[in-house]
């Protein structure tokens, strides 16, 4: 098991708009940090085999990428904020 640090700006401009009052980080920026954080600068084609988000980030939550590579070359993940999980899936090469 790998674990990163995944960085998600508390200004990021997905917070803004979703949702006004009370902003929380949608799913697909949370699964795009992932991939970034998975391919360290050297993009690879991935198909999310699947995903489920299991709690809600707000701005300025830190967050933690746990992740281990199978043998068959797909990567299992959770996504942490502190103790709590917020989500969880798995990768596959494309």
């Amino acid at each position: 098991m790998t674990r990163l640090p995944l960085p998600v700006p508390a200004d990021h401009p997905a917070y803004e708009g979703h949702f006004p009052g009370a902003p929380v980080l949608p799913g697909a920026v949370l699964l795009d940090a992932v991939l970034a954080a998975l391919e360290g600068g050297a993009p690879r084609p991935w198909q999310v085999s699947a995903v489920k988000f299991s709690g809600a980030v707000r701005p300025g939550e830190p967050l933690e990428l746990v992740h281990e590579t199978l043998g068959s070359g797909a990567v299992r993940f959770r996504v942490f904020s502190g103790a709590r999980t917020v989500a969880t899936g798995m990768l596959t090469p494309a």
